[in-house]
């Protein structure tokens, strides 16, 4: 079996920022311990807390000596129900009047809930159904009005405040960002994000949009679009190829489709970005009960086992980093699970990729050379991040990618694509000295010994023009 160097991962680990995890300290601990990409859930996030958190990111980062990527994830537009005096406790059979506009009287033997989308009584159809909190509480849609939906309860539960609603099958008219939204991503453009994930993508045009907004303030952040309702996965392929990058948002999902069809969902999405060469993580509930447990539970292990199976970029965790009792434990159990699975991956060249331009296919090959070669790897230089972010796309296993870049922007986004491990280096007007430059840095930090062969991908210049090469180099 071919020796891949030490800690060096496939699959990459995002971690999100919570009160268990954002002191120095933990910070210190989940970059050492190789976290890949920090998340920011701007569900209930301050402009205060963005900023402080970047920067102790950033600084903890460097203290480390590790770089990691930021990900900013906007709200977005959601449907939820107004504020409650007190909890209400619902029982099968009670009736509830969801109230979109204006004052609705109380009638006898309902309770009115006032929810934030005024478009519900079109929409809804009767017979219909409405989940509430996470799709713990079903109602059925019985009467509607211009301004109220009268709904029978399905599955009983406790009402609180502003409780998030899903409509199964209903395309709701929402706006692709809200002003919170906008407001929070200038903060976070300043504090420098790198990535911002875009919630409930239904279309193409959510993801222009935003594109339109990072563009009009200067930002170089890429769009990671999360499909989380049945328009996303509707339209996945026009949105993978509109974005940067895919999230498989299980939580929302699997409540917006039939729970067995969220495997073959999950699927279908991997399957597209390989096919378009883009980042794809697996995020919600990948390890939920280690909240409150030390260990795992059997199937969790199956779940992280078969996201890497299916080679997926990155494994997400969040409510087990951010107000879980064992933030490090989980990470452990991903690297151990990532570290298990990963010697067991099919070797094949990704065939699902179109490879057009002549470029491409010389990747194609320089990733061939390198699994013949055997325990050797890939040397590109990038400035935008393509070449490796499409030698990562090929998937070829026990083939380290090391991408050099002298951009810092893509330095750090560079940590996601499956397979690359990014360098920030300094390129040298002549293209030779990059290179040792390059090799010289391998070894300086362990990466390759001497005599390791490598395939570098590089241009060179030859009367006056740019001639793309392939090379074999081996560490002096």
């Amino acid at each position: 079996m071919t020796q891949l160097p030490h800690n060096y991962r496939y699959t990459k680990i995002i971690v999100t920022l919570g009160p268990a995890t954002e002191s120095v300290e933990k910070l210190s601990q989940m970059i050492s311990a190789g976290v890949d990409i920090i998340r920011l859930n701007m569900a209930h996030a301050s402009e205060q807390w963005v900023r402080e958190s970047i920067a102790r990111i950033r600084q903890v980062s460097v203290e480390v000596g590790r770089p990691v990527a930021i990900m900013m994830d906007i709200k977005g537009p959601e449907i939820r129900t107004g504020d409650l005096a007190t909890p209400v406790e619902l029982r099968m059979g009670d009736r509830i009047r969801l109230v979109v506009s204006g004052t609705v009287p109380q009638r006898d033997g309902e309770l009115n809930i006032s929810v934030n989308y005024p478009q519900l009584p079109r929409d809804i159809v009767l017979g219909g159904t409405v989940l509430v909190d996470s799709g713990m509480i079903r109602l059925k849609a019985l009467e509607k009005d211009q301004l109220s939906v009268l709904c029978e309860v399905l599955t009983p539960g406790k009402l609180s405040s502003r409780r998030h609603i899903n409509l199964p099958g209903v395309e709701v008219d929402l706006p692709a960002l809200t002003e919170k939204d906008v407001k929070d991503l200038r903060v976070g453009i300043d504090a420098g994000i790198d990535f911002v994930a875009l919630s409930f993508v239904r279309r193409a045009a959510d993801v222009h949009e935003l594109k339109g907004l990072l563009t009009g303030l200067g930002s170089k952040a890429r769009i990671i679009a999360k499909i989380e309702e049945q328009s996303g996965v509707k339209n996945m392929r026009e949105i993978i190829r509109a974005s940067d990058g895919i999230m498989v948002a299980r939580g929302d999902l699997g409540i917006e489709i039939d729970y067995h069809r969220l495997p073959i969902v999950q699927k279908e999405l991997v399957d597209g970005c390989l096919a378009e060469a883009k980042p794809v993580i697996i995020a919600t509930q990948l390890l939920e009960s280690m909240i409150t447990s030390p260990m795992p539970t059997r199937a969790e292990i199956s779940d992280v086992s078969n996201a890497i199976r299916e080679q997926a970029d990155a494994v997400m965790l969040s409510g087990e980093t951010t107000t879980g009792a064992y933030p490090l434990e989980s990470i452990e159990v991903l690297k151990n699970i990532i570290n298990s699975i990963q010697p067991t991956l099919d070797g094949a060249i990704n065939s699902r990729i179109v490879l057009e331009e002549p470029k491409t296919k010389m990747l194609r090959s320089a990733a061939v050379l390198a699994q013949e070669l055997g325990s050797s790897g890939i040397v590109v230089f990038t400035r935008s991040g393509f070449l490796a972010q499409m030698l990562g796309a090929l998937r070829a296993r026990n083939v380290p990618i090391y991408a050099f870049t002298d951009v810092e922007t893509t330095f750090r986004q560079l940590v996601l694509p499956w397979g690359v491990e990014p360098f920030l280096l300094e390129f040298s007007d002549d293209p030779e000295q990059t290179i040792l430059d390059a090799l010289a840095c391998l070894k300086q930090k362990k990466w390759c010994q001497s005599g390791t062969w490598l395939v570098v991908v590089t241009h060179v210049v030859a009367n006056h023009k740019v001639i793309e090469t392939m090379q074999l180099r081996q560490i002096s």
